[in-house]
């Protein structure tokens, strides 16, 4: 019988594609097993083309999930201007027994659902639990999957969306409206999507050097912030006033820093796995101010992909190639 390994287009991943809250429950379960040291993942290479851009490996093995593979990922801000998505890429999920690749799919779904997953999950151990609204700067597909997220695990009544293109905030404010049961209104400036709300996402370009539009006092006591672009939103005393600056893997932050990111933010408190473990404290008080920066790791992938991959199956949907 001759090898093969299934196809999944961005459309079959899309039509395949499990519910977040399966997404958030299955990298709750990576997370726990990363804290114990039952995990394997290289800090991810890269190459970088272009000002501002890249293109990284990913591989991850998470043998709890019976999950291995890697994202071959890329970051093309300018895409924008020419009609192409910003974050493009493939993964490949191998056969943990014998190395087999079992399928190759498409990345763009797959790394908007559980980049938010992520944040979902930082938001349950660093929110309040009566957070109600969320501000988010940066309207594209990482915009959105956040807030998709953050809606899953805190009871959100009213979003403020941010973005100097004003075509992505009307396309949000239409998205999101169609989901119901939420106030959701476009902010003029930067300040009004941060200033007095419970969570703020900031969902830009990610940039070396950050543009700093967000300053000291905008951030208020008790709220919580996920940089999903890095710092690039952030003026450095800003950051300087979180309580908690958390992340979801320091290996990953040193290696970015090492490359010329993340040049000026507050010691690292906790890991997500930490916390998500219970080996560290979250949000300890009302007042704290917090922030997860994550920067997006293979295990999250390689915690989604077995999901769309197994739903891909049942439903016959995929195309069969022969190795």
């Amino acid at each position: 019988m001759s090898e093969k390994m299934l196809y999944l287009s961005r459309a079959d991943v899309e039509a395949a594609g499990p519910a977040m809250e399966e997404i958030i429950a299955s990298l709750g379960m990576m997370f726990r097993e990363k804290a114990a040291g039952r995990t394997e993942m290289p800090p991810k290479p890269g190459i970088h083309t272009r000002p501002d851009t890249f293109i990284h490996a990913m591989p991850a093995y998470i043998p709890a999930l019976n999950a291995a593979g890697m994202k071959w990922v890329s970051s093309y801000p300018g895409n924008r201007l020419r009609g192409l998505p910003n974050i493009t890429g493939l993964i490949v999920l191998n056969d943990p027994e014998t190395g087999l690749p079992l399928a190759v799919m498409d990345a763009t779904w797959i790394t908007a659902k559980r980049t938010g997953a992520a944040t979902a999950i930082a938001a349950k151990s660093l929110a309040r639990p009566g957070s109600r609204t969320a501000g988010v700067l940066g309207c594209g597909v990482q915009g959105k999957s956040n807030i998709e997220a953050l809606r899953t695990v805190l009871s959100l009544e009213r979003i403020i969306a941010y973005d100097k293109d004003p075509g992505a905030v009307e396309r949000f404010l239409a998205e999101t409206r169609k989901d119901g049961g939420i106030e959701v209104i476009a902010a003029r400036t930067p300040f009004e999507a941060v200033k007095g709300c419970d969570v703020v996402v900031t969902a830009g370009p990610i940039t070396k050097v950050p543009h700093a539009t967000i300053q000291p006092g905008w951030l208020g006591p008790g709220a919580f912030a996920s940089l999903v672009d890095y710092d690039s939103y952030w003026d450095p005393r800003a950051l300087a006033e979180a309580d908690k600056f958390c992340t979801d893997d320091i290996r990953q932050l040193e290696y970015a820093k090492s490359t010329g990111y993340f040049k000026s933010i507050p010691p690292v408190y906790a890991e997500l796995g930490d916390l998500v473990s219970g080996m560290k404290a979250g949000r300890e008080s009302d007042a704290e101010r917090t922030i997860a920066c994550n920067l997006g790791l293979a295990l999250d992938d390689m915690a989604t992909a077995p999901l769309v991959y197994r739903k891909a199956l049942d439903l016959g949907i995929g195309t069969w190639l022969p190795l």
